[in-house]
């Protein structure tokens, strides 16, 4: 697909339906190696004066290596004519496999990542702050022994919005 730079704050999508309903593709890396996942979890909204979204991942997840390793991570929305690509990469592990290639997405790199062409819609973010979740911190304690039994919690990326993309 092309694309056009946008305004984040022009997005006019509900974006509580636009990362839990239709879910998000979070990519992290480079040329020399990427990997993404698909999350349910998240937020888009404002953060310091700036469009930022709020995405977790578990330290198990292959895409962590990679968010930790790089400056930057995309946030792609896929069309709903792409639930399949979406299912793949929520259920295959980069580890094992070229998930790109199996849900039949292809990468576009830019100098600070990588989206994928097939996607409506990109926000390009710069990592401005990160944070394990810890079992102390909750408030509601019931939602540690409802998604965190395991002790596998998720760690925080606030993603500064440097660039928003949409299919033409």
């Amino acid at each position: 697909m092309k694309f056009e730079k946008i305004d984040p704050k022009s997005v006019a999508e509900n974006s509580a339906k636009l990362i839990g309903s239709d879910w998000m593709l979070v990519c992290a890396g480079d040329r020399g190696g990427f990997n993404m996942m698909t999350a349910s979890w998240g937020a888009f909204g404002f953060m310091w004066n700036m469009p930022a979204f709020f995405v977790f991942v578990r330290p198990s997840r292959y895409t962590y290596e990679f968010m930790e390793s790089r400056d930057f991570f995309t946030v792609n929305i896929l069309p709903e004519s792409r639930r399949d690509a979406l299912n793949i990469c929520g259920s295959r592990s980069g580890r094992d496999c070229d998930k790109a290639a199996a849900a039949g997405l292809t990468p576009e790199f830019t100098e600070n990542g990588v989206y994928f062409a097939e996607a409506r819609l990109v926000f390009e973010c710069r990592k401005a702050y990160s944070q394990m979740m810890e079992a102390g911190s909750f408030a509601d304690k019931t939602l540690v022994e409802k998604w965190y039994a395991a002790s596998d919690f998720h760690k925080m990326y606030v993603g500064v919005v440097e660039r928003a993309l949409a299919a033409k």
